[in-house]
């Protein structure tokens, strides 16, 4: 189902289609009584004194052809809450029989402003589907028509939700397509058609990477036939040099685990091993749609990890971009190879005020936090704290997990100067992050999102309905809304 938004601002009176007030938590009918005719008034408060007013939601059938929906908006509910509150409306729309809904604005007592769009931002996020491969789709436009002559909806709100709602649809369709079809080439071809929106792409391919010495992320995609990229993307939204912030993710297209092979029962979901990556993605392009006042970078490696004949062998040693080499103990553990060299050359070509990378790095992170936070790991308290407060207003959690000294030792190796992985057991989600903190080598404010357990639902969330989530974006761009803009 797609829904589409038409924003008219006329009265509101005598519509005859499918019509969503916003009232009290008390359901109070009292700014409806001049919109709708007094029958219906009649009506629908006679069917109240018997509804349970508890609910978020009250549907009042007038006729076959009019449906009143009342959407109860209760004391103290934050702007994440009306997000909800649209998502949750999306199982109302009946999809087979109506085309047609209206929202009457002139009914909205609150003090959240733009609360209509937050409303309609959790629908659209909700009615994501991803069936580009389904030989029948029957998808059917809905029509969401906005009316009313009061509480309108700014313009500022809604270019910076339909750019916000552009970019989580691009993560998104990135994670749900197919290894076969979006393997490295075609991913870094995809990242190069966003120059149309502003951002200035550079692709550095096998061999501009063999030159630069990025020899941790080439191991990763050696075995396989398609090549090995790393992407940046700049939006200079500030127009002057100021140091940008920057954003790197994990594009592991598909990951095998290469010599070291995974089980074969689950491996089709290593198609999401890339939703870091895309993430990145799908905030550059938010950020250049909505013209953001920030200068940003974001930086991607793209491989996929294959058992090839050429393929990196547990027992191999490699040197980083860093200089420092790296003791590959275990093939599976190839998002940090990739991060490593992203981190470092990101740090050293555009020495930003921060980086953040994001990876569907560990299982383990999942052990500890499930689908309800993604693990967070840094460097620096105040880049935490920013994030944290981010995450809690968008509703995409974070939780601290530690850094420390102990732990890092845990990845010393007696061949080089680091392994790739913690063989004494145990941290598994702080081992990689204490990797990839050693590829920070200026001291930047870093900060790793571990969103293994976020990137994919299989069940469907609050604003998804199953599939790719797109998970960070929102979060990401509230940050600099509230920080760097």
């Amino acid at each position: 189902m797609s829904i589409k938004i038409n924003y008219s601002f006329k009265s509101g009176n005598k519509v005859p289609a499918n019509l969503i007030y916003f009232v009290d938590e008390d359901f109070s009918l009292k700014r409806l009584e001049k919109i709708i005719s007094s029958s219906e008034f009649s009506y629908i408060s006679d069917l109240l004194k018997n509804s349970d007013l508890k609910k978020n939601f009250l549907v009042f059938k007038i006729n076959s052809k009019k449906t009143i929906y009342l959407v109860s908006i209760k004391k103290n509910l934050k702007t994440s809450d009306i997000e909800s509150l649209g998502a949750k409306f999306h199982k109302y729309i009946d999809y087979k029989k109506d085309k047609d809904y209206f929202i009457n604005l002139d009914t909205i007592n609150s003090r959240i402003e733009n609360l209509a769009a937050y409303f309609l931002h959790g629908l659209k996020l909700k009615s994501y589907e991803f069936n580009l491969y389904k030989s029948k789709n029957n998808e059917k436009l809905i029509f969401i028509n906005v009316i009313g002559s009061k509480n309108k909806i700014t313009v500022e709100s809604i270019i910076r939700f339909k750019a916000l709602e552009e970019g989580i649809f691009f993560a998104r369709d990135l994670v749900s397509e197919p290894g076969n079809i979006l393997h490295p080439d075609e991913y870094a071809k995809r990242i190069r058609g966003l120059k149309k929106n502003g951002l200035k792409i550079n692709i550095y391919d096998e061999k501009k990477l063999k030159k630069l010495g990025m020899n941790a992320l080439l191991g990763v995609g050696q075995g396989s036939i398609r090549g090995s990229y790393l992407v940046t993307m700049e939006w200079n939204g500030l127009k002057n040099s100021s140091k940008p912030v920057a954003f790197v993710g994990k594009g592991v297209c598909f990951d095998t685990g290469g010599i070291s092979l995974k089980p074969a029962k689950f491996m089709e979901d290593m198609t999401y091993d890339m939703a870091g990556s895309a993430t990145v993605v799908g905030l550059m392009k938010n950020l250049a749609l909505r013209k953001a006042k920030v200068n940003a970078v974001g930086v991607v490696g793209l491989v996929e990890n294959m058992p090839g004949g050429n393929a990196q062998r547990p027992g191999d040693i490699v040197k980083s971009y860093s200089g420092k080499t790296i003791e590959i103990l275990n093939t599976d553990a190839e998002g940090r190879l990739v991060l490593a060299d992203a981190l470092t050359f990101t740090e050293k070509k555009f020495k930003p005020k921060f980086m953040i990378d994001l990876a569907t790095l560990t299982g383990a992170i999942i052990v500890s936090l499930g689908s309800e936070f993604a693990g967070l790991f840094s460097n620096d308290d105040k880049l935490s704290k920013q994030l944290l407060e981010a995450g809690e207003k968008v509703d995409e959690k974070l939780w601290r997990m530690p850094l420390h000294k102990n732990f890092d030792k845990l990845i010393d190796s007696k061949n080089a100067d680091m392994q790739n992985i913690n063989y004494v057991g145990g941290a598994g989600s702080t081992t990689a992050a204490q990797f990839l903190q050693r590829f920070i080598l200026n001291k930047t404010p870093w900060a790793h999102l571990d969103i293994a357990g976020m990137a994919f639902s299989k069940y469907g969330g609050a604003l998804n309905s199953g599939g790719a989530t797109g998970y960070g974006v929102r979060l990401l761009n509230q940050l600099i809304e509230d920080h760097y803009e």
